[in-house]
């Protein structure tokens, strides 16, 4: 069942969904979208303790977010932003967290259903959907547009490309004469072979966001007319059938944070120094970023030197060392994190094309990105 507190938001209603037994005492798992303020926390701590399996949800602050959505002591976590990390080392789980920046989908089993799981072999990660994250595709615009349509609440074709009148058949879940009025219900018909199914467009998809913002208040010719402006090149945010009912029957929204990032052409990069007799060959800079945050970045990269060969380009921002992020730290702290193993370090960092790609859709921290 649901439970909604107004105050809450309607985007992220306190979930609370029954504990349905199997008969061997095993519960469901349960979903929760955690959104917060810049200056907040979400509200509770993981454990990793002896004697004890998994990634353990404890400290849930009184009246603070996670107990406002639902999250209990004791609770096991078991998926973060649809990964699956209950197999996962403690330390790279919570970095998964705080690299999900101020929002994060987090799915969790109660104690005992866990332990009783655990007992009787079961895989958890059959206990959870195939697959619950959205995609993010960026569409570069050919000859004969960007390779889909759209169909929408005046039941018309959209601007990405011709196309035929779709039947019950082809979209069952869209209905052929929806109600006057009705805005933000647009539904894609990719073209074989076209810009948008080579950039990972799934044929029936919903349309969610185009450059970063929803779509939900559109009408269809605000759509026709916002992609017409985008020029040669468009960024959807897009959800199959399936994923667009796993959110709406629990009345979460869906957002760019949350979507599979990997047929983006923007990717970040992983790289691996051992130090050399004249250092690494770079320096570290601190400056402003395209968002307005402070940032990390790498210039004066020297020829020949362990950050050339390991694929450093002037410019690069820091995203992570050594596998944790560094969002919240300033200058020196980065740098003595660098410095803490002696000979060797491994960077993980975006150039500024995907950078501010990234900021422009709102997908907040880069890095959590990175499987």
């Amino acid at each position: 069942k649901f439970e909604f507190n107004p105050k809450d938001g309607i985007d992220n209603p306190a979930l609370s969904l029954a504990e349905d037994m199997d008969g061997e005492g095993v519960g469901e798992p349960r979903f929760y979208l955690l959104s917060k303020g810049s200056a907040e926390t979400f509200g509770f701590c993981l454990h990793e303790e002896l004697g004890c399996q998994g990634h353990i949800i404890r400290q849930v602050e009184l009246g603070g977010l996670a107990q406002r959505r639902g999250l209990q002591d004791g609770d096991r976590l078991l998926q973060v932003n649809g990964h699956f990390v209950d197999h996962m080392d403690h330390h790279r789980v919570v970095q998964k967290i705080k690299a999900s920046g101020n929002q994060v989908l987090l799915a969790v089993l109660d104690g005992d259903s866990y332990e009783a799981a655990k007992a009787l072999g079961r895989d958890l990660s059959q206990m959870l959907p195939a697959d619950i994250r959205p995609r993010l595709c960026h569409i570069m615009r050919d000859k004969s547009g960007f390779g889909f349509s759209v169909s929408g609440p005046e039941g018309k074709a959209g601007s990405g490309m011709p196309a035929p009148r779709a039947s019950p058949a082809q979209h069952p879940r869209l209905p052929l004469l929806l109600p006057a009025g009705v805005k933000g219900t647009f539904q894609l018909s990719v073209r074989q072979d076209g810009p948008a199914e080579r950039a990972g467009v799934p044929p029936g998809s919903w349309l969610l966001e185009l450059n970063g913002a929803s779509v939900r208040s559109y009408s269809h010719a605000q759509l026709a007319r916002k992609l017409k402006q985008s020029g040669s090149k468009v960024t959807l945010l897009v959800a199959s059938s399936a994923v667009e009912e796993f959110y709406r029957l629990r009345g979460l929204r869906v957002t760019a944070a949350l979507a599979d990032t990997s047929w983006l052409p923007f990717k970040v990069r992983e790289l691996h120094m051992v130090k050399g007799p004249a250092g690494y060959g770079f320096l570290l800079k601190e400056d402003d970023c395209s968002s307005g945050a402070i940032g990390q970045f790498l210039w004066d990269v020297d020829a020949g030197l362990p950050a050339e060969q390991a694929g450093m380009k002037e410019g690069d921002r820091l995203l992570a060392v050594n596998g944790e992020s560094i969002e919240g730290l300033d200058h020196q702290q980065t740098v003595l994190r660098i410095r803490a193993h002696d000979d060797q370090v491994t960077l993980l960092v975006i150039d500024p094309a995907g950078d501010e790609f990234y900021q422009s859709v709102g997908f907040g921290d880069p890095a959590w990105s990175h499987p």
